[in-house]
Order: C-alpha cells, then structure tokens, then sequence
C-alpha cells in the first residue's frame, strides 16, 4: 500500500556543516548533505546550508560573547537562521573517531541558548527537530550520532527515528566521500539511510508545527517557576 504523499512545502530546515575546511575548498561532508538536499528540492522544501569555520563565532556558553570579553562573535546572525528553522541537519567529519571541533563548537553555541523560553514558557527548542549527516574513514559514525543527537535532544530538539546517516571509507588512508575511486555515491546502505533521515525529520517536523508544537502541561519553565507541580508529588508541595 502506497502511502499518501505528505506536503512539506510549510517546513524550514538549516544545515550547518561543521567541516574543517573553509570556502571553496571541497567539502566530503557537503558532498552527503547533497543527498539529503536533493530531497528537499524534489520535495519543495525551503533549506540553506552555512559552513561554520567560514564564520567567526566565539568560544562560550553565552548568546553574544561579545558581552563576554569576546572581540568578535557572529553567532548572533548565525542564531537567526537556527531559530527560523523547523529543522536542524548538523553535517561533521570525522576525527580521531569523534566529531570535528567545529561541530563541538556550533553544539556549545546551541547550549547558550537552550535557556531562552517560547511563548508557552518552555525551552526554546521545543517543538524544533534534529538531525545529523556524518563522514569519514574508518569508524566513527554511530559514535558521532550518539554524542550530536544526545546534546541534541538534551537541549530541546526533538529526535526521529534513525536520524542519523553517515559514509566511511576502509580502515586507513584511502579515498573520501566524493573521491571517485570510493563509489560513495552508489552505497545502497549510505543512500537509503540518508534518504529515511530525511524523510523522518521532515515527518516528525510537520507534525509538531501543524500541533504547534508540545503541550505546555507538564513541561513549562514559566509555570514551574510560578508555582504549578502538576501531579508532581512532593511533601514540601502539600
């Protein structure tokens, strides 16, 4: 049975990738979010991409670290465009078996403004969903995803089904993603993964803005703080 075709033409989705390499050089990374990206087009899907290291953005835990002794922080714009987005891709190579430190970077950025509230008074992410895009050689994909997704949901983004997908090449040097040699492009376990995160972030994503996100019971800041327990049971409450 054919499922009906679902329209996510309402749907916003920003991926930042988190390579190492700055503008024009070749990016493995974006060479895999294309995958994805060629979805979204088929599916008309509005998206952007920003390669982190091409912008200064300060170390810290701070909205604006320019308030924080900081000289220069374009996080502040780069904000801008996270919270306009319905989803969040974050795309990273590979090193050393762990994420890039731009990916950490762009994570402890995310983690500054996961205090901020929405207007039913709960964190900020609520209602937003993530995902992540990895590459690489050797191993590492699983364990990227686990550490990415995990600070992910940790700061409100809510988590699909297998929202993760990844290409690596054999153990040691070898060819990359978009090297020709390694027929990354043809990996049926590569595309087909990629192609299910794709589609179950957007699914997830639709769902939660035709709701308009989570119900405030139980999960709200502002009503913590003013006093409301639900059926929290405490003795200091009775």
């Amino acid at each position: 049975m054919t499922a009906k075709k679902p329209d996510f033409t309402n749907l916003n989705v920003l991926y930042i990738n988190c390579t190492l390499k700055h503008s024009p050089q070749q990016s493995h990374t974006r060479g895999l979010m294309d995958v994805s990206q060629n979805i979204l087009k088929a599916e008309g899907v509005t998206f952007e991409n920003i390669r982190l290291v091409d912008h200064q953005i300060a170390y810290g835990v701070y909205p604006d670290m320019k308030e924080h002794g900081a000289k220069i922080d374009e996080w502040p714009e780069i904000w801008k465009k996270v919270d306009a987005a319905d989803i969040l891709i974050i795309g990273t190579p590979i090193w050393l078996g762990e994420k890039s430190s731009v990916a950490t970077k762009l994570i402890e950025r995310l983690y500054a403004m996961s205090s901020l509230q929405n207007n039913k008074g709960q964190y900020y992410f609520y209602g937003k969903v993530g995902g992540c895009i990895i590459t690489g050689n050797e191993d590492g994909i699983k364990h990227c995803a686990m550490g990415m997704l995990y600070a992910l949901q940790h700061v409100g983004y809510s988590i699909p089904p297998q929202a993760d997908c990844g290409w690596i090449g054999e153990a040691g040097p070898g060819p990359s993603y978009m090297d020709p040699e390694s027929d990354a492009k043809h990996n049926d376990f590569t595309n087909r993964n990629t192609t299910f995160m794709t589609y179950n972030l957007l699914h997830l994503a639709k769902m939660l803005k035709e709701q308009g996100g989570y119900p405030a019971y139980g999960n709200s800041r502002a009503e913590w703080d003013n006093g409301t327990r639900w059926n929290y049971e405490n003795p200091e409450y009775r």
